[in-house]
């Protein structure tokens, strides 16, 4: 697994936050959460958002079954809703303070993402790369009721503005799915500050360069995003169904 932040080249503060790292052996889980609400807001959403999501992962078991993960990943990000949105409510400074979130949670035979907002996250499989999950914006939700294009959706004004965040309202719906989870195949979960500054053919040619170790394409992913004007702050995480995580016995 690699993990790469980047505060990119416009913003003071990088108010990304990723986290990556395997439970117990066989149980891998990686977040990747994108903070606004600015004054250092956004850093504080993103921080808590992760940190509280990875105390309710404690004593999770690579045992649990597909449908108990899916539970247990919602519950994990609705607790992190909660905590950001009373420490949002009882300080001012951080007043509508909210973040992103994109969480998978892995075991040798299967997975499951949970997400809100549009942080992203990516499968690549066979030389196919598969967006697994869908933003929370309003320009998607435009494209998806045929009012705009795609193409169009990419240079919106408003592509920005989210109908969906953690911690900006006392209940939240989180989208969660499972996913299968192959040899070979690489999961990537980044903040939009990649997923807006390159496209998808960019994302394929870099992890279709089998000369590059995991490290190398997450590097340089950062870098493509930060070629292309670096706008905001870009977080990518990578996992890899290797051989070498294979559970023993």
């Amino acid at each position: 697994m690699a993990l790469r932040s980047d505060i990119g080249r416009i913003r003071l503060l990088n108010e990304d936050q990723g986290w990556c790292g395997e439970l117990e052996p066989g149980l891998v889980v990686a977040i990747v959460a994108d903070g606004m609400g600015g004054h250092q807001a956004g850093d504080v959403a993103s921080k808590l958002a992760v940190d509280t999501f990875r105390e309710a992962l404690q004593g999770s078991t690579a045992a649990m079954t597909l449908e108990e993960r899916k539970t247990l990943i919602s519950q994990a990000i609705l607790q992190a809703n909660e905590v950001v949105f009373d420490t949002a409510s009882n300080n001012e400074q951080y007043h509508n303070m909210g973040t992103t979130v994109v969480a998978a949670l892995l075991t040798n035979e299967n997975g499951v993402l949970g997400h809100i907002g549009d942080s992203r996250a990516y499968q690549w499989r066979d030389g196919v790369l598969t967006q697994l999950t869908e933003d929370h914006t309003l320009v998607n939700e435009l494209v998806k009721s045929g009012q705009i294009t795609p193409e169009e959706a990419a240079k919106h004004p408003r592509r920005n503005v989210l109908t969906r965040a953690l911690g900006t309202d006392p209940q939240v719906e989180v989208d969660v799915r499972g996913i299968s989870w192959l040899k070979d195949d690489l999961i990537l979960i980044c903040s939009d500050g990649l997923s807006s500054m390159i496209d998808a053919a960019a994302i394929i040619e870099t992890l279709q360069q089998n000369e590059l170790d995991l490290e190398q394409k997450a590097d340089r992913l950062v870098q493509l995003a930060l070629q292309a004007g670096g706008d905001d702050n870009v977080t990518v995480v990578l996992l890899h169904h290797a051989e070498d995580t294979e559970l023993e016995g």
